[in-house]
């Protein structure tokens, strides 16, 4: 319920951003050297041609709208930040930290009344997802500023904690012989955290998709002003998932051992085993397209959408329509 309050507040944080209109202000771009040196330097009607064409783009880009920087604002147009929009923004940040707090206790209380590791089943493994998720937040918000993350996180929150204690609610029960081994807590150990940083790098895409998109129609007011520039959160969505993919890969190789301790192979392509490949084969395509073929901005944010998609799919999707050898811990 906190989580839901919360995201309702940064809601409202939002929706009071919108209502105001910022001012904005306009580029001081001059053609400068490249102007002069094309009308000097050329006396044919080609380069007169060439000088007016470039005069007129100089023209348009410097009575382009542009938000004024928070960090460096002019002085006649300052960044205004509405009262109940800074409200709400404090009151949101609140409320998520009292949510952790509540729900990293509930984890461990969970993990004494079991007596073992809260990572046994759906349930456990969700709520301790969203604990890292909204713990890795709140850590960003005190030192990198990250607070435009807190209503796609609050929301991830909200949706993740209610289905946990709804349709996956299950009682406390002892573990089945196949995961009494510690390769088992290594591998959900790495998983957690994993989709703790997938999760983050794909509300970042979200948010790059928005911001660019608002850029490219030249209305960026607002709320979006307050959101980091586009290629900034495109840097941000790169670490998130650069930091994220190392672990997954992890995750799966320590799975592998696992199962070669409880059934005796080390890949069996059971459906579980086969979705966290196409999951690391997605991650790693990103990667290298970013690399290698410059694959930046919107196809890199598409690609980290698709990618969580998927790893939300073989993590629910596969547990509740597909019967495998990882079907031990039910709903």
């Amino acid at each position: 319920m906190l989580y839901v309050l919360a995201m309702i507040a940064h809601a409202v944080e939002w929706s009071a951003g919108r209502m105001v209109a910022l001012p904005l202000v306009t580029s001081t771009r001059v053609a400068g050297p490249r102007l002069a040196a094309a009308t000097t330097t050329r006396g044919t009607s080609t380069g007169a041609m060439t000088s007016r064409r470039f005069t007129a783009r100089s023209a348009a880009a410097s009575t382009a709208p542009v938000c004024p920087s928070p960090t460096s604002p002019s002085p006649t147009s300052p960044v205004p930040v509405p009262r109940v929009s800074a409200a709400a923004a404090r009151v949101g940040l609140t409320l998520t930290v009292l949510g952790f707090a509540l729900d990293l206790g509930g984890v461990v209380l969970r993990g004494l009344a079991a007596q073992r590791a809260p990572w046994g089943n759906m349930l456990e493994f969700l709520t301790a997802a969203m604990v890292l998720v909204v713990g890795g937040y709140l850590v960003l918000v005190r030192r990198a500023g990250l607070g435009w993350l807190g209503l796609p996180v609050t929301l991830l929150a909200a949706l993740g904690n209610g289905l946990a204690v709804t349709v996956f609610y299950v009682a406390v029960a002892p573990l089945v012989p196949a995961l009494h081994s510690v390769w088992f807590l290594i591998h959900i150990a790495g998983a957690t955290v994993s989709a703790a940083a997938f999760n983050l790098g794909a509300a970042t895409s979200v948010l790059y998709l928005i911001r660019r998109n608002a850029e490219r129609r030249g209305q960026v007011q607002g709320h979006l002003c307050r959101l980091p520039t586009a290629a900034q959160l495109d840097v941000w969505a790169y670490r998130f998932n650069a930091f994220a993919f190392p672990l997954w890969t992890f995750t799966v190789a320590a799975g592998a051992v696992w199962a070669e301790y409880a059934w005796g192979r080390y890949w069996g392509w059971d459906p579980k085993e086969t979705w966290a490949l196409v999951t690391w084969v997605i991650y790693a395509c990103y990667l290298h397209a970013r690399a290698t073929a410059g694959w930046r901005g919107r196809n890199a944010a598409i690609i980290a959408i698709v990618g969580v998609a998927v790893f939300w799919f073989n993590f629910i999707g596969i547990n509740l329509l597909v019967t495998g050898l990882h079907s031990y811990a039910g709903v």
